[in-house]
């Protein structure tokens, strides 16, 4: 599995996702997680159809299974994963 993290810096709600995403990164690191900002590849934001940030995109085999739009927390993430 792989984990797309889509943020862009000048996003609060982003900010507070970042704690997370390292939190989340150090306990699974059998888990890919690539952060992207948006203001630098908006072509990757273009094509998994983010219209809001944070927005967090679970990849299996090479498809999207699930996402996650906006501040979320760690118990959610990983019940997503399960």
């Amino acid at each position: 599995m792989e984990i797309l993290d889509f943020y862009a810096d000048w996003c609060g709600p982003c900010q507070m996702m970042k704690p997370v995403m390292a939190e989340f990164e150090n306990a699974h690191p059998e888990i890919k997680v690539t952060a992207i900002n948006i203001d630098e590849k908006p072509e990757l934001a273009e094509k998994y159809k983010v219209s809001g940030i944070p927005c967090v995109v679970f990849i299996k085999n090479g498809e999207e299974i699930d996402r996650i739009e906006g501040v979320t927390s760690l118990k959610k993430l990983e019940k997503r994963i399960s």
